[in-house]
């Protein structure tokens, strides 16, 4: 009986642990915080090509409002792979705006030799895996061999930058349509009134009376008929609107 209640006890004690494992959720990776266009973690890159990679994505964010960054870091550890890395800091950093998502982000990891690069879903049709895999190969592959990561980070930026020199983030335009409503409606509202105001009024309806009197001008009958087609033609401005 001791045997047993010990071995109860030890499976008791062991399936407690393992519920207390699976209950308590593994802490994430800390990641690097943003330090701007080029945060350079790794201390890899000197000043110039920073200013270099800097300057391109500025201009790249003011003529299109798409947000590239380039980061650098020692290793990618504890993640697999440079790509989950990458993948990750998008989403913490909300490059691009986490509604918007016209971003991109360029890592290096120095340890593994490992580059990616990680795009915003309004980014995708700009920026395809045709596009990426070219670039990547033209200018990063080359470097990561030989080690010049800051003229391959630079040449990476300038060669997704130039594809994107067409696209324009920001509101959608207001329609044109949305103001001719209003105009349309506006002009019926004073159509309106200008009816009710002339049916109001039957001594310019009926001037016949006044003319009897001497109280109406030719002139003013004249005048009469311009208001008419002045009316006609707010009317026929609105039935073309």
């Amino acid at each position: 009986m001791p045997l047993l209640f010990h071995l109860l006890l030890t499976l008791l004690l062991w399936i407690g642990s393992c519920a207390l494992a699976w209950a308590v959720p593994a802490e994430r990776p800390r990641l690097p915080e943003p330090l701007g266009y080029v945060s350079d973690h790794a201390q890899t890159l000197d000043a110039d090509w920073k200013a270099r990679i800097r300057s391109v994505c500025q201009d790249l964010e003011r003529k299109t409002g798409v947000e590239m960054v380039v980061v650098t870091v020692p290793t990618v550890k504890p993640f697999a792979s440079a790509q989950l890395y990458a993948e990750a800091l998008y989403q913490q950093w909300k490059i691009g705006s986490a509604s918007e998502e016209h971003g991109a982000l360029i890592l290096l990891a120095v340890a593994e030799h490992q580059a990616a690069i990680t795009v915003g879903k309004r980014m995708v049709p700009i920026f395809t895996p045709e596009v990426v895999a070219k670039v990547g190969s033209e200018y990063m592959d080359q470097a990561l061999r030989m080690g010049h990561f800051g003229e391959g980070l630079y040449r990476t930026v300038v060669g997704l930058a130039a594809n994107a020199q067409n696209v324009r983030v920001g509101p959608p335009p207001r329609s044109h349509m949305k103001g001719l409503g209003f105009l349309i409606s506006l002009l019926t509202v004073v159509a309106a009134v200008l009816v009710l105001w002339w049916i109001s009024r039957p001594d310019l309806r009926h001037p016949y009376g006044k003319i009897r009197r001497g109280e109406y001008w030719g002139s003013g009958q004249g005048g009469f008929g311009g208001n008419f087609g002045g009316l006609g033609g707010t009317m026929g401005g609105d039935g073309l609107g």
